[in-house]
């Protein structure tokens, strides 16, 4: 639901679940650390038969360094989705979010060279600094559409595209128009086949473009099914973030849950002060379906003479 609105109610399921917890950078001062959490359920229209609109909350919270700079996001996300064959092997969705995102910082943890006489530093001295504010508010929203397509109940493709930060909200603590949030265009592909009856192989590419700054992240893994008949597989890959961090996952799947982590091993120019150590991640997501009660309609049966 972060990288495209269109994957909202994406799943095979009714409700959808989920968490991420994300550590950074443990070996700096201070780390950084980020908390996801996801919902997403499904609604079909009384005049569609097989379409369906997907409905999802999203929220991120984010800390980041000494003056805890901070970014709280929470989105709402809606998709239709429209199954262009009768046994569903090939789907369409369009989605969309609209969020309401806060930034800011703590002042009062911050330290100024003005507040230095030359030997002890004085909190009360005034910092010489002005800030308007220290928290900024803005609205931001997203675009996304997407494709599903399953060949002989074996294959999967998936693609899809999504546009971010579309009114290219401002961000400044000085009152002026200068720093505009770009907005960002994401492309996600994955194939996911079988190479035996016990195991899978999942191939998935991202990839981000925001102004002047790409990101391109190709992934591969293979999962290992313990017990076809209960869902249960572990999953284990490798990631590569080009001119950035290399990525370890793994992950085990029971029924309707998934959970599982990465560790994202620092290759750049930052290492003098990461040690190479990147960000330790760690996911779960758990699917609910509905009860559905079977209503047997009954024929009064005629009694002949």
């Amino acid at each position: 639901m972060n990288m495209n609105p269109a994957f909202t109610r994406f799943f095979n399921g009714d409700y959808r679940v989920g968490a991420i917890y994300r550590s950074q950078w443990q070996s700096v001062p201070v780390p950084y650390s980020t908390i996801s959490m996801s919902g997403e359920t499904r609604i079909r229209p009384s005049s569609e038969k097989k379409d369906m609109v997907g409905l999802g909350l999203l929220f991120n919270n984010d800390r980041a360094g000494d003056a805890r700079y901070g970014t709280t996001q929470f989105y709402m996300n809606g998709s239709y989705l429209y199954p262009a064959k009768e046994d569903s092997s090939l789907l369409f969705s369009m989605g969309a979010n609209i969020g309401i995102c806060q930034v800011g910082f703590d002042y009062n943890r911050m330290t100024f060279d003005n507040q230095y006489d030359g030997l002890n530093y004085n909190r009360t001295t005034s910092t010489g600094e002005n800030f308007n504010w220290t928290q900024f508010n803005y609205a931001d929203f997203n675009l996304g559409m997407a494709a599903q397509y399953i060949l002989n109940r074996k294959q999967r493709f998936v693609l899809g595209f999504s546009v971010h930060h579309l009114t290219s909200p401002v961000i400044t603590y000085q009152g002026n128009d200068l720093s505009k949030l770009d907005t960002k265009f994401g492309t996600y592909a994955q194939f996911v086949t079988p190479i035996n009856l016990k195991t899978d192989i999942v191939a998935e590419l991202l990839y981000n473009r925001q102004g002047k700054y790409n990101e391109f992240i190709p992934h591969a893994s293979l999962k290992y099914y313990l017990r076809k008949d209960a869902n249960e597989a572990v999953m284990a890959g490798l990631s590569f973030r080009a001119k950035d961090a290399v990525i370890l996952r793994g992950g085990y799947t029971f029924k309707n849950f998934q959970g599982g982590m990465s560790y994202d091993i620092n290759l750049s120019k930052f290492t003098a002060a990461t040690n190479r150590r990147g960000a330790f991640e760690i996911y779960v997501i758990h699917i609910l379906f509905k009860n559905y009660q079977t209503v047997i309609k009954k024929k009064p049966c005629p009694v002949f003479m």
